[in-house]
């Protein structure tokens, strides 16, 4: 596979290599400015393929009512449960909290009839595990 020739191969001999004048290809201006200089004038196409993220202010506020009551949650799938209960050979009932987990989600279904206990369950969830016979309890 033959591959393209360098343009410093072709350029040997050359004083400029293309770029006019000595000083010309000298500093970081020539290549449109140093880090994210230009990002929003001759470098934002750059922007727009690989830092979306980038483009903008964030608007807006959150109240700090919604700050407070917001809570993270760990959660955790009916799959991943499964996986739990194959892998340590659990029977009867698993508590969650006990796991570090405070929330079970839909994903998935459950071979064994289980008592699952948790903080709390989304609606899915709670019809799979009594569908295969099990209990969902709230901690």
């Amino acid at each position: 596979m033959s591959r393209k020739r360098k343009k410093v191969v072709k350029m040997r001999g050359s004083k400029t290599h293309g770029y006019g004048a000595k000083k010309r290809h000298r500093g970081s201006g020539s290549k449109g400015g140093v880090g994210m200089a230009g990002t929003f004038k001759q470098k934002k196409t750059w922007v727009f393929r690989y830092e979306r993220t980038r483009l903008g202010k964030a608007k807006g506020f959150k109240s700090l009512r919604q700050r407070e009551i917001k809570e993270d949650y760990v959660a955790i799938n009916l799959r991943d449960i499964q996986k739990l209960i194959e892998t340590k050979n659990l029977t009867g009932e698993v508590d969650m909290s006990s796991l570090g987990y405070d929330k079970v989600l839909a994903a998935g279904n459950l071979k064994k009839p289980m008592e699952i206990k948790a903080k709390y369950f989304s609606k899915g969830a709670e019809e799979k595990i009594s569908k295969s016979g099990g209990k969902a309890i709230k901690v």
